[in-house]
């Protein structure tokens, strides 16, 4: 499909102090649950030692409560040559304009809007991944329509990983409009390797071409993707 328009904004990611927390072996994470670890921080070196380990946070939902740490045991992903683009897609595409870091704020207060069912995302998680972003490791692909911000997601760049956090809409089509952005962001001549990870595989995912890997193999996956360059548009 024609990609949309794109104005990209991008920094060269620095690398924080190293955390001081330990999430173990994955050899030892329970085979059989998602949660893997209850505790730690969000400091910027704890996210980067997570998602290098191929773990990612999420609140418990009480607030006080430690931060949930999850590996599914099935992982949600996004194989880049096998996105599902329908002909309306395709249409609606042309209408929008993509840009890359433009907005990430905004991008990240509309996922965490209280109003959206099964809203998860927390004032720690905003600011965590707020300082993560100005050390160039978290990053918004944003659909823009009529000069106003339509949809978008925003997630973490390290190398060949881009793990998916989380996507909203205003106007119809328009989170999913980022999503083909993002894709064609990461189909470079290491597009074999890169993993777009999406977490978990839902009916809405899985009509975009979301596939399920067991914990095993994205592991595998991941360690091949830590050892590429980030991809152009994302700070490479």
């Amino acid at each position: 499909m024609d990609d949309p328009g794109t104005t990209t904004v991008v920094a060269v990611p620095v690398e924080p102090p190293p955390s001081h927390w330990s999430f173990g072996s994955p050899g030892d994470f329970d085979p059989l649950d998602d949660l893997v670890a209850i505790g730690a921080d969000l400091a910027p070196g704890t996210l980067l030692a997570a998602y290098r380990r191929g773990l990612f946070p999420m609140p418990s939902g009480t607030p006080g409560d430690p931060t949930y740490w999850f590996c599914p045991v099935r992982r949600g992903v996004l194989p880049l040559d096998a996105m599902l683009v329908s002909r309306s897609l395709r249409r609606a595409a042309r209408d929008f304009e993509i840009r890359v870091d433009s907005a990430f704020a905004e991008v990240v207060d509309a996922c965490a809007d209280p109003g959206r069912d099964a809203g998860w995302i927390d004032e720690d998680i905003k600011a965590a991944y707020l300082r993560l972003h100005e050390l160039g490791w978290a990053h918004s692909i944003e659909a823009w329509r009529d000069g106003r911000l339509a949809g978008g997601l925003y997630g973490v760049s390290i190398g060949g990983l881009f793990a998916g956090e989380s996507m909203f809409h205003r106007v119809r089509d328009a989170s999913k409009v980022a999503l083909v952005g993002l894709v064609g962001l990461l189909r470079d001549e290491y597009a074999e390797d890169r993993l777009l990870d999406v977490q978990w595989r839902t009916p809405h995912l899985a009509s975009l071409g979301v596939v399920e890997v067991t914990r095993a193999v994205y592991l595998r996956r991941l360690r091949k993707a830590l050892e590429l360059p980030p991809p152009a548009g994302l700070g490479g």
